[in-house]
């Protein structure tokens, strides 16, 4: 039986607009399995990780365990835990990193607050390469192990010292998936090759259209009206950007993107379905799963 990532692959379904929508990631080390809803099924106290996805709810803060590449059985209790926080709104964005004894401690943290943009002085601000995020969770989706796991280990062992396994990106049918840091945009159907690439443009302050899902900081009909300029235009530069979204009507957005140079343009969006259907993950059946289509692209 194909797997979803196959069907998604062979059916061309555009990646684009297909990020997470998340203003800021609370990234927590925690090592050992993960299960399917791994705030709850992990070697994290569950009552911990629940209370943490429910002070997220409604802030704009999306929660994700994450690990090193490896090898991941029942282990040592994690000592210390590294804890990532990022804003990814364009232009606005920051990474702030700190260790936690006890992950209870994130509890205390104003959620409201990072998900506007206020980092509220938490630990200290993130320096060096990008931070590449793999999901790798196969309780969620098989594809995420099977394609996941094997490119953060190749990153790992190229030599990127940021590289981490996350539990949940969205988009299985995308694998393997990967969320860099900081600025944000998700990526799929990586092979290790344009992985590298993709990190090495991010150190240099430019995003690779080809593979993006989207910026996490926009809503969906933003990173279609992104990603629909970036491919008119051919501007890569990140945070040069910035974007106005109103509705126009049921499933309908007009989407002004302004460049920092002055040009812009305004951008024509509308919500479909995906056909034919196709599964959104392994072993669930087959669904029509939402798109984002760009009807226009008009300078103004």
């Amino acid at each position: 039986m194909s797997t979803c990532a196959t069907v998604s692959r062979e059916l061309s379904e555009p990646l684009a607009a297909t990020a997470a929508t998340a203003s800021t990631w609370l990234l927590l080390e925690q090592n050992g399995p993960w299960g399917a809803k791994a705030l709850g099924e992990s070697h994290l106290d569950a009552t911990v990780g629940r209370a943490l996805e429910a002070a997220a709810a409604g802030t704009g803060v999306r929660v994700a365990l994450i690990r090193r590449p490896g090898r991941h059985a029942d282990c040592l209790p994690t000592a210390r835990h590294e804890v990532l926080v990022a804003h990814t709104v364009p232009g606005r964005g920051w990474v702030r990193r700190a260790e936690v004894a006890d992950p209870a401690e994130l509890l205390e943290l104003d959620l409201a607050a990072l998900g506007a943009g206020d980092h509220t002085g938490f630990g200290r601000e993130h320096v060096g390469g990008p931070v590449a995020l793999v999901c790798t969770n196969g309780r969620r989706d098989r594809c995420c192990a099977l394609l996941g796991r094997p490119l953060a280990a190749e990153l790992a062992a190229a030599g990127h010292s940021e590289v981490w396994e996350v539990t949940h990106l969205g988009g299985h049918r995308f694998s393997p998936t990967m969320l860099v840091l900081p600025y944000g945009y998700a990526y799929g159907r990586l092979t290790p090759e344009t992985a590298k690439e993709v990190l090495a443009a991010t150190a240099a302050g430019h995003t690779v259209p080809e593979w993006s899902r989207g910026c996490s900081g926009w809503d969906r009909p933003g990173q279609a009206a992104e990603h629909a300029v970036r491919l008119a235009t051919g501007e890569t530069a990140v945070d040069v950007l910035t974007l106005t979204q109103r509705p126009d009507g049921e499933g309908r957005w007009l989407v002004g993107v302004l460049h920092r140079d002055g040009r812009s343009w305004e951008v024509d969006v509308i919500e479909t379905v995906s056909e034919p259907p196709r599964p959104e993950s392994c072993g669930k059946a087959a669904g029509t799963p939402s798109r984002m289509d760009v009807l226009s692209v008009r300078g103004l």
